[in-house]
């Protein structure tokens, strides 16, 4: 848990790079009847080089003690060795092309998705969606400022024993499909900025299993 923590930990926000999703394109054109028209807002989509992944994994485990792997094109495969005992853990997720330098991004995307099945850079998905101004390149005028919680300084507001014991006692809970006892868990903590810290403890099938609970 020790390990999964200083994985998880929030990259300073120095470290944070924004690309655009969502933009009210077609709100300007409908209003300005200009099909040319360029969007004046949009929704910043956090994400973190790949470098800083692989500076992140050296720093915590060692540059001896993880590796990474392609089985097949889209596939990344990255390796822990953790103990005692001490074994190599694998997780793997994948990617598809990008519309720049297509294999590349491809490769550095399915390396950083693998990554964040360790934790590393899995509370990004969390961050809340804002609108923010775009200037006449489609980019931020501004960075958004980010809650918190998502920040180094902000991640040890709750002690490290404290998140240790809410992971392994919502684990037992869903191993036991106990939702009243979840439930309770859940209800002890009242900020949202806590809630969320907690949550990016776990993986999507587990958030899938809480959510559950939650409903």
């Amino acid at each position: 848990m020790k390990i999964y923590d200083e994985l998880s930990k929030p990259f300073p926000a120095e470290r944070i790079h924004w690309r655009i999703g969502s933009t009210n394109k077609k709100k300007v054109i409908r209003e300005t009847g200009n099909q040319s028209a360029k969007p004046t807002k949009g929704i910043p989509l956090a994400y973190i080089d790949a470098r800083d992944v692989m500076e992140r994994l050296d720093f915590v485990v060692g540059p001896g003690n993880w590796q990474c792997r392609y089985p097949y094109q889209g596939c990344c495969e990255i390796g822990l060795r953790i103990g005692p005992p001490t074994e190599w853990i694998w997780k793997s997720n994948g990617a598809g092309v990008t519309d720049v330098e297509a294999e590349k991004g491809q490769y550095s995307d399915a390396f950083k998705r693998a990554a964040v099945l360790w934790g590393i850079g899995r509370y990004l998905y969390d961050l809340p969606n804002t609108w923010v101004d775009l200037d006449d390149w489609g980019k931020p005028k501004q960075p958004p400022k980010l809650p918190d919680w998502a920040t180094p300084a902000g991640w040890n507001r709750i002690p490290l024993s404290q998140r240790q014991d809410f992971h392994k006692q919502m684990l037992e809970h869903l191993a036991n499909n106990d939702e009243s006892g979840a439930r309770e868990l859940i209800a002890e903590w009242t900020e949202t900025e806590d809630k969320l810290q907690l949550w990016a403890m776990f993986d999507s099938t587990q958030r899938a299993a809480i959510k559950v609970f939650q409903k």
